[in-house]
């Protein structure tokens, strides 16, 4: 009898949880349907999927939080889980004092994305602050606000980008090399997630498998084309994409997608240069950080970038593919095709001439060239590639020779094929350097650097065994230095990261290239063939 009366309230009980479920109304119904689908509107009917439980203990729905302090303001994000209809849609900011905490603001959670941006001027640089995050009783999420380290002769930056969901699992590996090496920032380069249509899935997943890289030291994330659901981006400012693959420009997804994904990666970096919107709607987030004596500045690849299709002529099976090694450089380089555009170029120009005592850095998507010949499998050799920024000519010239006016270095990630590269803008060597850094996970559309004749260019780089270095030229004619490069062949596929040693004193910067499976914690660990690489700053 006790047991069936037992088996009663268990089953009155969860049909009452079953119609309770049923009655919740979604406070926001989003203004799209086909995209963001498990996180949105009645998010807690569907089904399990393959990226993240999204339906965890409620003491748990902070699932992290991401910062940057730039001129003595503070931006940080919480990034929570998706919320019952029921849950409060606030969440709090606390800092440690003298060992008791103490709640400085409160911000509304949007239902779109599922985040909160804290803003606090006049924040004190001067220490290292215990913050938390709170909602409601139990959520909360810890973490350090680093004292700007202006004082140190070196800092650092860790660097890297294309986090394929074809390896979900967790990166512990990265966790441990990046905290042991203690960056004092760290760089996601873009492509932080790849389920195109699920960013708030994804990028709570990317949260969960870096969020202790980022708990306690300030970090730069910047959205690219899969984060926004593109395999390829042309944004052309804002217009609307109509054509398969987006070669003709412009955004595929609703607006208000984008802007959710941008909101979410890029609302904790220090205000943007001109925050105008451009077509659609759609905001910009190019700007600058300083931190300790470095001045990064943060550009959009693409967001004002021409699409290829209908403009240049075609010379392969794709637009943005050039296949005819015979064809002729200047003929896609033609008036009014924009790469970074005005608005970022006049950025450039600004910055540059600024702060003069810092050293420069520029921070993007993707090379300023093209830096791979073979895309995806062995067969398959592209002459030119016009997703990357060595097209159009006339803007990669116009960018490099600002970053070179600067004194600046270039980093960036995208093409899952770590180099680096001397730029060449009117002579080979006369550009910046660039280091472009490996792929998180490269089981998944790696690229090689392999000559056709397979052979070194002049002025080789003789502190390697890498047999295709020296200059040369790319498929659009454009003047690069190859000093070293990845090919999959090599440790962990490719995979792995980029740190950036400045020394503020030499005025020089090493770049290190670590491959996904090395431990650095070991004594004999090395890094890939070609790197340590230590370039000089100076003018």
């Amino acid at each position: 009898m006790k047991y069936t009366l037992l088996l009663v309230f268990i089953v009155l009980l969860l049909g009452c949880n079953e119609k309770a479920e049923k009655k919740r109304v979604p406070l926001t119904i989003a203004p799209f349907s086909t995209v963001d689908t498990l996180a949105i509107n009645d998010w807690w009917n569907r089904a399990e999927n393959p990226i993240i439980n999204l339906k965890i203990a409620r003491d748990s729905v902070i699932a992290f939080g991401i910062y940057t302090v730039s001129n003595e303001t503070l931006k940080l994000s919480a990034q929570l889980y998706p919320l019952y209809p029921e849950e409060a849609r606030n969440v709090r900011l606390e800092v440690e004092e003298a060992g008791n905490w103490k709640e400085i603001q409160t911000k509304t959670i949007n239902d779109i994305g599922w985040s909160a941006l804290f803003r606090i001027e006049d924040w004190d640089t001067t220490k290292d602050i215990k913050y938390r995050i709170r909602h409601g009783e139990k959520a909360q999420f810890e973490g350090l606000i680093r004292k700007d380290p202006k004082t140190e002769s070196e800092i650092s930056i860790a660097a890297l980008s294309c986090n394929s969901n074809k390896d979900r699992g967790m990166r512990e590996n990265y966790v441990r090399n990046i905290n042991h090496q203690d960056p004092d920032v760290i760089f996601f380069a873009g492509d932080q997630s790849y389920d195109h249509t699920e960013h708030t899935a994804a990028w709570l997943k990317f949260g969960l498998q870096f969020r202790e890289t980022f708990r306690n030291r300030p970090a730069i994330t910047i959205p690219d084309d899969h984060d926004i659901g593109q395999g390829n981006l042309w944004g052309e400012n804002g217009k609307v994409s109509k054509t398969n693959g987006s070669p003709d420009g412009g955004y595929k997804y609703h607006p208000e997608y984008v802007k959710m994904v941008e909101r979410c990666q890029t609302a904790h970096l220090p205000d943007p240069y001109d925050s105008t919107p451009i077509e659609q709607g759609i905001g910009v987030y190019y700007t600058n950080l300083t931190l300790g004596g470095i001045d990064f500045a943060i550009i959009e690849d693409r967001k004002f970038k021409s699409g290829p299709e209908g403009k240049i002529p075609q010379q392969g099976p794709r637009p943005d593919h050039i296949r005819n090694p015979d064809y002729d450089p200047s003929s896609i380089d033609l008036p009014g095709l924009t790469l970074l555009g005005e608005r970022q170029l006049d950025f450039l120009e600004q910055w540059g001439a600024s702060n003069a005592d810092a050293l420069k850095v520029v921070l993007s998507q993707t090379g300023f060239c093209g830096g791979a010949h073979i895309h995806g499998n062995l067969e398959n050799r592209l002459h030119a590639d016009l997703d990357s920024n060595g097209w159009p000519q006339t803007g990669r010239k116009k960018a490099l020779e600002l970053i070179q006016k600067a004194g600046a270095i270039h980093i960036a990630g995208d093409q899952h094929l770590a180099t680096v590269i001397k730029q060449g803008i009117d002579e080979f060597g006369d550009g910046p350097w660039a280091f472009i850094v490996p792929a998180i996970v490269n089981d998944y559309y790696s690229r090689w650097w392999w000559p056709e004749d397979e052979k070194a260019g002049p002025n080789p780089n003789r502190n390697t065994t890498l047999p295709w270095t020296g200059d040369y030229l790319d498929g659009f004619n454009n003047k690069i230095s190859m000093m070293a490069y990845v090919n999959p062949e090599s440790n962990s596929k490719g995979g792995g990261y980029g740190l950036i040693r400045f020394n503020k004193t030499s005025e020089e910067a090493t770049f290190e290239c670590w491959p996904r499976y090395v431990d650095v914690t070991q004594a004999k660990a090395q890094q890939f063939e070609g790197w340590p690489i230590t370039v000089s700053l100076k003018p």
